[in-house]
């Protein structure tokens, strides 16, 4: 059975919100990368892998359904950040915001009864849970840190251990 076309377009601007992520830890790699934070640079940059991971098992389930994938212009993403901190309320704050952008895809395939689609979400749904409490995570040690740089640097050399 061929996807719903609301489906479709929906999945194509999660493919593109998939791909913003990845660009938007791209970033923050970048800026860790200037600071000098090569544990964060990792962390991010491993991050952005997996945002390119979940783009491209959206883009694969449209194909196996015989939908079209419409790639999109990709937004560019921040540069600038006052520190580490900053950050990471940025990443907890984004990946809330995708949470949200999931729950919306299973409303939506729920109202269309498309119960392939909610099966595949229900594996984004979960991913949520832990993308969330990884980043609250990394917050709230970021938030115990304050302006220890000793503490800061232990916490750069665990993040660079992130595979």
């Amino acid at each position: 059975m061929l996807i719903n076309k609301e489906i479709e377009k929906a999945i194509n601007d999660q493919i593109n919100a998939e791909l913003y992520s990845a660009y938007l830890y791209l970033s923050m790699a970048a800026y860790f990368e200037s600071e000098n934070l090569k544990g964060f640079a990792n962390w991010m940059q491993v991050q952005a892998k997996e945002e390119v991971e979940h783009a491209m098992k959206f883009y694969s389930y449209l194909n196996e359904r015989g939908g079209r994938v419409f790639l999109s212009e990709i937004k560019k993403p921040e540069t600038e950040w006052d520190s580490p901190l900053a950050v990471f309320e940025h990443v907890y704050e984004h990946e809330k915001g995708v949470t949200e952008r999931i729950y919306k895809l299973v409303d939506l395939a729920t109202s269309k009864n498309d119960h392939t689609t909610k099966s595949l979400l229900n594996w984004f749904v979960d991913e949520q849970v832990e993308e969330e409490a990884s980043a609250n995570e990394i917050l709230e040690m970021l938030k115990r840190v304050k302006d220890s740089p000793n503490a800061l640097f232990m916490l750069d050399s665990r993040l660079g251990g992130r595979k």
